[in-house]
């Protein structure tokens, strides 16, 4: 028997993922948030890496997407300790890009995803792939990737900029 497991991956979708947060987000959960490009979460959200106090070891990506997230000696401190962390902490150490209050998560939480929707759908997607494609190279190869692999403009440029100037 030969099972396979499908682990997310934001790199199968070229949109932007946003991870809302409300409430707890421990071990499992913690790893499919950290799935999504962007992390927003409620004051109350509390997160947690719980492998280590259950005798388990990441199978979703914990030990390479959290290092990467917010750098080695904190997600190692998150790693080894089992510690919990609140929205409010997650936002400061940068498990969190955003925090919103409890009474208007929602509502913020939206309101974040909708100026990102108001940007341009093919920058956003160039954006990401030139991100992803560029992961772990140094800084003159991803420079020199992105000169290589530009994908030129949105179709509706123009169209962009003249509305920008015919604002008031």
């Amino acid at each position: 028997l030969h099972l396979v497991l499908e682990r997310p991956d934001r790199r199968t979708l070229p949109q932007p993922v946003v991870t809302a947060v409300h409430g707890h987000c421990y071990t499992g959960g913690l790893e499919l948030a950290l799935a999504g490009d962007i992390i927003v979460a409620s004051a109350n959200a509390k997160f947690g890496d719980t492998h280590g106090k259950w005798g388990m070891s990441p199978l979703w990506g914990m030990s390479q997407r959290l290092p990467r997230r917010m750098g080695r000696a904190k997600a190692s401190e998150m790693m080894f300790t089992a510690a919990t962390v609140s929205g409010l902490e997650a936002e400061r150490i940068g498990l969190a890009n955003r925090c919103f209050p409890d009474a208007d998560f929602e509502e913020s939480a939206v309101s974040f995803c909708r100026a990102i929707l108001a940007n341009s759908w093919f920058s956003h997607r160039a954006n990401k792939k030139l991100m992803l494609d560029t992961d772990g190279m140094t800084l003159q190869s991803g420079l020199a990737h992105e000169v290589l692999h530009h994908p030129g403009v949105d179709p509706r440029m123009h169209e962009r900029i003249a509305n920008f100037l015919a604002k008031p």
